[in-house]
């Protein structure tokens, strides 16, 4: 599997992505969900403009380097949020979701953020289990910080609280910054003895033919 930065020509493939990830959420009685209409392009532009959109392709397979999968990302508080993660079900279960969230994670810690974070469904086998499985714990209501409250607005202004949903967090180990390197001790300058008052003799020093 690679994980690479999305390309422009990339982003109507996220689209067809997205609407097939949504399918599932019909037999579970969430039309509303699966129905949703996928993140327009001006916005996955902008996403990939700030270097925040990510894609998984499998290079040896019969995909080539078609993206599979993607993840979207914001900075949100302390930590880096997950905007949207979706892989393309004929290619679920292959771990192409904990790939990228391995990837955006290890990608937060260097950048010295504390945590990943995200909002999901509470009740959706491969919504909120499947991140626990994955280190991620739900959030206490006084553990939510001012982003994450202000996504929660708005996720309920879009209808989504009409089902239950958490917001969830997964810390990071900090990434040691590398130690610098010791600067090399000064060799103390050789005093010039030409001039010094009693200043021993030259010795000569026999060698060679």
């Amino acid at each position: 599997m690679r994980i690479r930065s999305a390309r422009r020509s990339d982003l109507p493939l996220l689209q067809d992505i997205e609407r097939a990830a949504g399918e599932p959420f019909r037999a579970l009685g969430m039309a509303f969900v699966a129905d949703d209409d996928p993140p327009p392009l001006d916005l996955l532009e902008s996403y990939r403009l700030a270097g925040r959109c990510w894609v998984a392709t499998d290079p040896l397979s019969a995909t080539g380097d078609r993206p599979l999968g993607y993840v979207l990302a914001d900075p949100v508080d302390d930590a880096l949020h997950i905007e949207q993660v979706s892989v393309d079900p004929a290619a679920a279960r292959r771990g192409i979701g904990r790939d990228l969230i391995a990837h955006l994670a290890a990608l937060a810690a260097r950048r010295g953020r504390a945590a990943l974070t995200l909002t999901t469904f509470t009740d959706v086998p491969w919504n909120a289990p499947y991140y626990a499985r994955i280190g991620f714990r739900v959030l206490a209501e006084h553990e939510l910080t001012e982003g994450l409250r202000a996504i929660r607005a708005e996720e309920a202004q879009h209808g989504l609280d009409r089902w239950p949903r958490v917001c969830m967090r997964r810390e990071l180990a900090a990434v040691p910054r590398p130690a610098k390197a010791p600067k090399p001790a000064k060799t103390p300058p050789v005093p010039d003895t030409s001039e010094a008052v009693d200043a021993p003799a030259p010795v000569a020093v026999s060698g060679g033919t």
